[in-house]
């Protein structure tokens, strides 16, 4: 997926998965995941995707500070 935020283009083919994380399994409509990555450039962004009943409803991308990568990183850990 890849998607425009503030003319900048963030693309879960070319970054690089730092780390993922699941909630539920496959087919809950609660479940969702969460999939940190980096940018070559260094910028961050979180994938999201869930089931309708989810956090996540709705697949989207979302751009991180590197600060807010990092608490997202310690609370996943």
């Amino acid at each position: 997926m890849n998607k425009v935020i503030c003319k900048k283009v963030y693309d879960t083919e070319t970054a690089e998965l730092v780390k993922k994380v699941t909630s539920g399994v496959f087919g809950d409509a609660a479940g969702y995941e969460e999939s940190l990555y980096v940018t070559p450039e260094g910028f961050y962004f979180l994938y999201v995707n869930g089931g309708e009943e989810s956090i996540h409803p709705v697949e989207d991308i979302k751009r991180m500070s590197k600060d807010k990568a990092n608490e997202w990183l310690n609370a996943n850990a």
